[in-house]
């Protein structure tokens, strides 16, 4: 009976995994064909049944073997991505840039913050390409490609606040009609010349490399186009789970791509003089327009995937520590992934719309695309070798090989794409820059605070033995503490009692503590213990995917003995002031801005944890880093 009902969940999961998981890869054959045809110059038999070969084989190795084979074996508690892979290998940063572990966090910290540029971009080649499919039916419509492209881009932002539980219900069977339309198209076409399946030989594609020489690192800049979205494989994987995508990945989207490759080898085989969107230029004249129109809803999908992703990843590196806090909000109230981080959102809006009106066109973004994926899929590598031995405890004649291998590949593509730095391969790559200096200056940041409020934490015996002589007044009421230690007596402790030289009749210390792992069980997420008379120290955990409950946690404590009033409760937490040490600066003045200008913006405790705000009263503090 199990084994029936894991059969009856795993077609409906697969179905989804079309929509959530596959956009990106689903829409690549838009422009990547192309893409290879204007590196080349060429549309001559054997550069076309060699891009073909390349193409069929870089998905195989890639999107199959790598990720759907390896890397999504690879779970945090079947959490997937690159930040969920850092939290596996567990890294710190050290005082050192050639220790392991500060090596495996910079490397994790950059895939992650790469990312955020392929978040920027996807959405732009996406639309774009598909908008220009119209452009095969009447020059007359050119001018107005950019103008729709643009209003579509804005609507898929602007409606964001609203959550996609409901749209998201038919994402999967429209990307199922999509693949089919593709592949049946593609199949018409491949019929007319079935010889091109002589390009599912990888002699072919090794051939074509050898003839183009030190070009075909070029090439391989616009082959890799077809992989741009093997990132998401792992990323995603919790929405669906592994069963789901690998039977979508082996049954629906790699048979439709390679006849979707495959009919368009084909139809240029027969018109060597076709140059620009030979995927819409395969099909009979009155199926285009139904397919622009399909096409686009598959890349608003596609974009859909690409920012609920930015939102999962930017609400994983705020409960890691390595992002300020940040506004979220939860927009379904079944499906926990549905969230909406308002700052996130806008700042891709703005990117994505500056990047389209900048390039203008997909040919000429296709310079852009590409940098930021095959960087962070080297970083994957060089993560994942460390968890084959760490955590697998593969030997090292076992994980050499399948590293080497990867990271083979790896390097070839990100080498390829290096050579498109100047032709926009820049832009990602600052983004990405941006990010990782935020990530990097934030959580260095908060490591001093820490630091220099600790002297304030030296006063708890103190403050202990003055409640025990009764030298400190007990006031009416509950009061929460919301500690950044595990400490019984905090420094935000300390500062009330040295201002107020009180402390409510009922307190207590709580600490939030992000654990590496995706979510806690319940019965393991409170620790509490009774350190005073009328005083608690509580301890909660959350996973680094949850959203903090403060008040189902204070309640679960109550249940164990700690009676405080909820409804009547005071919040206590610290309000600091970031100043320069005058003895000993501990970061350059820049980063001390930008840290200082991050903290000061950080969301509220009582927005982060839902807390009422007249409840909520801030102790402030001068801290010099």
């Amino acid at each position: 009976m199990m084994a029936d009902e894991q059969q009856q969940k795993l077609l409906p999961s697969a179905l989804a995994a079309l929509g959530i998981v596959f956009g990106d890869i689903g829409t690549s054959p838009l422009y990547t064909f192309q893409t290879v045809i204007n590196d080349t110059g060429m549309t001559d038999r054997e550069t076309l049944l060699g891009g073909f070969s390349l193409l069929v084989w870089t998905m195989l190795l890639v999107v199959a073997l790598k990720y759907a084979v390896v890397v999504m074996r690879a779970d945090n508690h079947g959490e997937g991505g690159i930040l969920a892979l850092l939290s596996l290998v567990g890294p710190r940063f050290g005082r050192r840039w050639h220790d392991r572990s500060t090596l495996l966090a910079a490397a994790g910290l950059f895939g992650a913050a790469l990312l955020y540029g392929d978040g920027a971009i996807t959405p732009a080649i996406s639309v774009l390409s598909a908008v220009e499919g119209v452009g095969v039916v009447t020059n007359d419509l050119h001018p107005y490609i950019l103008p729709v492209t643009v209003a579509i881009l804005c609507g898929i932002f602007m409606i964001q606040p609203l959550g996609t539980a409901h749209i998201g219900k038919v994402f999967g069977p429209i990307m199922a009609l999509w693949f089919l339309s593709m592949g049946g198209i593609g199949l018409f076409s491949l019929l007319h010349n079935p010889a091109v399946l002589e390009g599912l030989s990888p002699w072919f594609g090794m051939t074509f490399l050898w003839y183009h020489g030190a070009k075909s690192f070029v090439i391989l800049g616009a082959v890799f186009l077809s992989v741009t979205g093997a990132e998401a494989l792992y990323a995603d994987m919790s929405h669906v789970g592994r069963p789901a995508i690998r039977l979508s990945l082996g049954v629906i989207v790699l048979p439709m791509l390679i006849l979707s490759y495959a009919g368009q080898t084909a139809f240029l085989l027969q018109h060597p003089q076709v140059r620009n969107n030979p995927f819409f230029a395969t099909m009979p004249h009155g199926l285009i327009l139904p397919m622009v129109i399909l096409a686009t809803l598959a890349t608003i999908i596609a974009s859909q995937a690409i920012i609920t992703g930015a939102f999962t990843l930017t609400r994983q590196a705020m409960q890691l520590g390595w992002f300020p806090g940040l506004m979220i909000h939860q927009t379904s109230d079944t499906e926990y992934g549905q969230i909406y981080v308002p700052v996130i959102n806008w700042l891709l809006m703005a990117l994505t719309l500056g990047i389209v009106l900048m390039f203008k066109s997909s040919d000429k973004l296709s310079g852009a695309y590409g940098t930021a994926v095959s960087t962070t899929m080297l970083m994957t590598t060089l993560l994942l070798f460390d968890v084959m031995r760490s955590r697998w405890k593969w030997p090292l004649w076992k994980a050499i090989p399948v590293a080497l291998f990867f990271g083979g590949i790896d390097v070839v593509f990100f080498t390829a794409n290096l050579l498109k730095i100047a032709a926009g391969g820049y832009v990602p790559l600052l983004i990405s820059f941006a990010v990782y200096t935020v990530m990097t200056t934030w959580r260095r940041g908060i490591e001093l605070l820490r630091a220099g409020l600790a002297p304030l934490g030296e006063r708890a015996d103190a403050v202990r033995d003055d409640l025990r002589q009764g030298r400190i007044a007990r006031t009416p009421g509950a009061g929460v503490f919301l500690a950044r230690s595990d400490s019984s007596f905090p420094p935000i402790v300390t500062r009330h009692v040295a201002v107020f030289h009180a402390l409510p009749e009922q307190t207590v210390v709580l600490n939030v503590q992000f654990d590496e792992v995706p979510r806690i069980a319940s019965g393991k997420r409170i620790q509490s213990e009774r350190v005073e008379e009328g005083i608690w120290q509580i301890g909660v955990r959350f996973g680094f995917i949850e959203i903090p409950n403060l008040f189902a946690a204070l309640h679960d404590a109550k249940m164990e003995g700690c009676h405080i009033d909820l409804g009547k409760v005071l919040f206590f937490a610290g309000d600091d002031d970031i100043v320069a040490d005058p003895k000993n600066p501990k970061m350059t003045t820049p980063r001390r801005w930008l840290f200082g200008f991050l903290y000061r913006n950080a969301v509220r405790a009582s927005d982060r944890f839902t807390l009422p705000r007249e409840r909520m009263i801030e102790i402030g503090h001068q801290v010099g880093i």
